[in-house]
Parts: C-alpha cells; structure tokens; sequence
C-alpha cells in the first residue's frame, strides 16, 4: 500500500503503479472520512491505517457503486460500527441489484462490478447536500449516480471515476490504452463529460480520483475534457 498526504488528506493505494486502486482519508476535528473502500481485500490494510491514526472512522462517503469502491464497506462498518454510510441516491439502487435505468436516462447498459453489499446507507445523498465540510455534486456517467464531493474551504475535489489520471488524465469513459478499466467501465460518456466540465469549473486545487495520482490545479483536466469532447464529436456525428 502507497500512501500519499496532501493537506488534510491521506491518499491509500493498492496494486500501484500497474492497476491503482485509491481511497482517501480526510482528517476532521471530531474524527476521519474515508472516500471509498477499494475491494474487500483491501480493508484489512485500510483498517490498520485507520488504527494507527488514533482517531475514530466518522463516516464512509461513496462516489458511486462499483466493486472496486464499495468492495470494503462491510468488512470496515462491521469493525467501525458506529461510523455512518452515505452514498447517491441514485446508486443506492444500484447497490440493491436495481439495474433498471431511469425514464430520464439514456437507455445504456450498466457496466463494470456492481455487486450488492449488506450495509445499509445511514443517509441517501442528493446533489448540493453538505456534510463533513464537503458539498456534494453530480457526476453522472460512470456510473447513472455517481457524485463527487468538494472540499470548499481547501478547495480539493473528490472526483471517484468521474477522471483517472493513471495511463493519462482523462475523462470517464475516455478509453486510456494503458489503462482501460474505467473508460470501458463507463455507462454514459456523454454525461460523463457533460458533469466533468461543471467539476472542472470548480477550480479545485487538488483532484483525487479513483486510480491514480491527485492532479494539482485544473489544466490537465482542461485538456483532458478537451480530448473527451473532440472523441465525442467523431462519434455521435457517424
């Protein structure tokens, strides 16, 4: 496990450099948030980590529903009990075996692990919602609910799949050739893109998403929603 610290946040990485799976820990006063839980074979280190900061686990935050971010949540809750889950709305369906897609959704075939897990959510998150100092903003795409959470005091977004920065900074459902997992992952790029340049516009300091380093300021991601829109214009214009 690879560990990186910026501010407030400790950055836990599994299978790095080849296959990155991050989750985030963010220092509180009362405690620690943990963003995502990688897969279930991951918890026993994320756990340690936790114990070894002295400080109570607060409360998991998902960004969206696939296995390698929700991997871990039963295995962490059931040792940190009183910590809370929160998690979309939207997702939390998915997380019940619901693949069913929305009368306002595009009618796409969900993608990637969705597996369903026992915890059930303290509180169902919609967009604009406040908690543990972080705002709570769409990033449908990846995944039909996926959100990403935005630190506004030290201005550090949350971004879960909504960007990857491993095998090149991208957006979700950009297929990066040296690391494809989470482009062809992807239900929806057009909303993907879409949710990405309203994160952009943010102008986050620090970005961390789900698999690989944080991006510092919004340049590489500007380029990368670039990318993303040029690819998209080839083709939905065939």
């Amino acid at each position: 496990m690879k560990v990186t610290r910026i501010d407030h946040v400790h950055q836990l990485t599994f299978y790095a450099p080849v296959l990155p799976i991050n989750v985030q820990l963010i220092e509180r006063e009362l405690g620690l948030v943990l963003i995502d839980t990688a897969l279930a074979r991951n918890a026993e280190a994320i756990l340690a980590y936790i114990e070894a900061q002295e400080r109570p686990l607060l409360a998991i935050l998902l960004t969206h529903a696939h296995g390698d971010h929700v991997g871990g949540v039963d295995i962490i809750l059931k040792a940190h009990p009183h910590a809370e889950l929160y998690v979309s709305r939207r997702d939390a369906r998915l997380l019940e075996g619901d693949k069913t897609t929305d009368p306002d959704e595009r009618p796409l075939k969900l993608k990637g692990s969705l597996p369903t897990i026992h915890s059930l959510p303290d509180k169902l998150l919609d967009p604009g919602e406040r908690l543990f100092g972080l705002k709570v903003y769409p990033a449908a795409g990846h995944t039909p609910g996926s959100i990403a959470y935005f630190d506004e005091k030290e201005r550090n977004l949350f971004a879960g799949d909504a960007f990857q920065t491993r095998g090149g900074v991208a957006v979700a459902g950009d297929v990066r050739p040296l690391f494809p997992l989470p482009g062809v992952a992807t239900w929806d790029q057009r909303a993907a893109v879409e949710h990405a340049e309203k994160l952009i516009d943010l102008a986050p300091r620090h970005t961390f998403v789900g698999h690989g380093q944080p991006v510092a300021g919004t340049h590489r991601l500007y380029l990368a929603l670039k990318r993303a829109k040029r690819k998209q214009a080839r083709l939905f214009s065939r």
